[in-house]
């Protein structure tokens, strides 16, 4: 089974695929939390924690865990876009590549390849365009997914997916969620960059049909 670090343990999409990874006969989550008062929700759970501030010093994070993998699935909620969305994902980018990490798999959003076109939320659609290029540019394997609009509905575990999809819509975290674990897979789509909104096709299909496009 392969370690993976889940940053943003506690957002709503976090604790999705901390669920998700737990129940995996693949994966074992280790959620990263930023305070003490968080670790028991995981622990009670039997799941690993590990403490670290994005606004601070991340640099040791990895020093006493194994992790194989990473899942960015952080976010500061349109509050500090700078600090958290794009300089805390440089962070961990950092301490991946030190840690030789085999995949940082990263939750993006629709709209991040051309912020300057955005009508609205531009600052933290530029944060995520500055995070997902540093991300690509640091010789670690990756997959950056952009959701579109995020729903807590009920998933349907079906999408549609593209490089880029040239179509708006929603999806639920439960959907995303899945996504995420699932380019976790050595077979699924490494060092690439694609939109995904709920849709016809199953994640899974969707997923292969782009590992083999």
């Amino acid at each position: 089974m392969e370690n993976i670090l889940v940053v943003g343990a506690t957002g709503t999409t976090g604790r999705k695929v901390v669920s998700l990874l737990k129940s995996s006969p693949y994966f074992e989550p280790i959620a990263m939390v930023r305070k003490e008062s968080q670790i028991r929700e995981f622990s009670d759970q039997g799941i690993q924690t590990v403490i670290g501030d994005l606004e601070k010093n991340i640099s040791h994070i990895m020093d006493a865990i194994d992790v194989d993998k990473v899942v960015f699935a952080a976010g500061s909620g349109g509050k500090k876009v700078v600090e958290v969305d794009q300089e805390g994902a440089k962070k961990m980018i950092d301490a991946s590549k030190i840690h030789n990490i085999k995949k940082f798999v990263m939750l993006s959003s629709m709209g991040a390849e051309h912020p300057e076109e955005a009508t609205e939320l531009k600052d933290y659609l530029k944060a995520k365009h500055n995070a997902d290029e540093y991300l690509k540019a640091s010789n670690i394997r990756y997959t950056i997914v952009r959701p579109g609009s995020l729903t807590n509905d009920k998933g349907i575990g079906k999408i549609s997916v593209g490089q880029p999809l040239n179509e708006q819509g929603s999806i639920s975290r439960e959907d995303v969620a899945h996504v995420l674990t699932k380019t976790l897979h050595e077979d699924a789509a490494s060092n690439d960059c694609f939109e995904i909104v709920s849709g016809n096709q199953l994640i899974e299909n969707a997923l292969a049909d782009l590992a083999n496009s």
